[in-house]
């Protein structure tokens, strides 16, 4: 039976695929980077590796994971630790480009960019999620699910709010969020910004 659980050692690789196969938009990604593997050094992967007790996958009849959420509770700590640790330990294969060129460029210039204080929401909405679901895990309300649990586990530590940011483009999730107890809050050109009080 398709359930809930929390995140376990051992699942990155499926994390980081459904990364790559959602980054686009919500559609798939493969092959627009010079390197798939970039998606998930950013997006999902430095989240479990600090705040396992805050990741959850959707796990499918057959064991495969197809779908995620994970999340930190100090989006402000979080940035500061991704710029002196995590990323200084990862990037070295991807220097900072001079110029941003393409998409990875772009990508990059974000990644070596990220430290506390760079969202203005950050303070009053401490705690960011990210969540990625594969097509056939959609329209199943397992999205619904993911946020709630987060959620739960959020309110525990007694996290007094949270946002997130989608890109304007992904038409499906600017729709979903709204449904789902965020409101839209003033973003930066080409992404919407959401944020919801716990």
């Amino acid at each position: 039976m398709t359930r809930i659980r929390r995140f376990q050692p051992g699942d990155e690789p499926a994390l980081a695929e459904i990364c790559v196969l959602t980054a686009d938009a919500g559609g798939d990604a493969t092959g627009i980077l010079d390197d798939d593997e970039l998606w998930a050094q950013i997006f999902v992967l430095p989240y479990v590796a600090r705040h396992p007790d805050l990741a959850f996958v959707v796990e499918g009849d057959d064991g495969r994971v197809v779908g995620y959420i994970v999340g930190t509770p100090d989006t402000q700590a979080f940035e500061d630790w991704f710029h002196d640790e995590w990323w200084p330990e990862r990037g070295e294969p991807w220097p900072l480009p001079d110029v941003e060129q393409s998409r990875q460029d772009g990508l990059l210039i974000y990644a070596y960019s990220r430290r506390a204080g760079a969202e203005p929401y950050g303070a009053e909405y401490p705690a960011h999620l990210h969540i990625d679901l594969l097509p056939e895990a959609q329209g199943q309300s397992w999205g619904r699910r993911l946020i709630q649990t987060l959620v739960v586990a959020l309110r525990e530590q007694g996290v007094p709010g949270l946002h997130l940011v989608a890109a304007s483009e992904n038409t499906g999730a600017v729709a979903f969020y709204p449904r789902v107890g965020f409101t839209a809050i003033p973003s930066h050109p080409g992404v919407q910004a959401f944020a919801r009080t716990l």
